[in-house]
């Protein structure tokens, strides 16, 4: 009988086997020995498809950033609700691979994924009316914020026991021991309240926007017609 052939070595089987113990143990597990082990080949046959450790944790990287959805930047949505959809499902990648996290915070450097993801935020700010500039920083805020609030669980911080908060030197803290047990609540109603907030301030400051763009225009026109009178 004959013997169960092995799948054929590629990128993309390297990748999610990386990804995978990444997932499990961390990312100090990832080595070219460990990973070789994992996928039952020789530690060589890898550099066949990555050169160094770093180029195959950027395609890691990359394929998590691949999960995100960016179908809300059709054209026609509005921006407050592309934001809201997009910050949503990035998040969702990133709490399913909390551990790569803290590579991912460091930009999206030559990674596809990642520059198409900024390429969709970016061009639909601007197409909305943001000014480059303004739509460079909010691409950044909303990284900045979204990747924040994966790197850990504010809730898990603090210790389940009562006896930790003494109330002569914590007064406010007398129920902190039960936040680890609401987790999920705390963590992900932190978020929710935090992206409603970003999205109310942006939404205020696209209007001023709005408005100076107005008056500056009714100024323009204001000039060209005081000057058309007097030739």
């Amino acid at each position: 009988m004959p013997r169960p052939r092995t799948p054929l070595l590629n990128r993309e089987r390297i990748v999610a086997a990386a990804l995978r113990l990444v997932d499990e143990e961390g990312l100090a597990a990832l080595s070219t020995r460990r990973l070789a082990a994992e996928l039952s080949v020789s530690g060589p046959s890898l550099y066949n498809h990555f050169a160094t450790k770093d180029e195959l944790l950027d395609a890691v990287v990359d394929g998590v950033m691949g999960e995100v959805d960016l179908s809300m930047f059709a054209a026609g949505t509005p921006w407050p609700r592309a934001l809201r959809d997009w910050a949503r499902s990035y998040r969702a990648a990133l709490a399913a691979h909390p551990n790569i996290v803290p590579v991912l915070a460091q930009g999206p450097g030559r990674r596809p994924n990642a520059l198409r993801l900024a390429d969709a935020v970016f061009g639909h700010l601007v197409q909305a009316g943001w000014p480059r500039g303004q739509a460079t920083r909010i691409g950044a805020l909303m990284r900045y914020f979204v990747t924040g609030s994966a790197l850990a669980s504010f809730a898990s911080g603090f210790p389940e026991d009562a006896g930790v908060y003494d109330a002569a030197d914590y007064p406010h803290l007398g129920e902190a021991h039960l936040l680890a047990e609401h987790r999920t609540a705390v963590d992900e109603g932190a978020f929710e309240t935090g992206l409603e907030a970003l999205l109310d301030g942006l939404a205020l400051r696209f209007e001023r926007i709005a408005e100076r763009g107005h008056q500056g225009s009714r100024a323009t026109n204001a000039g060209r017609s005081a000057g058309s009178t007097g030739s």
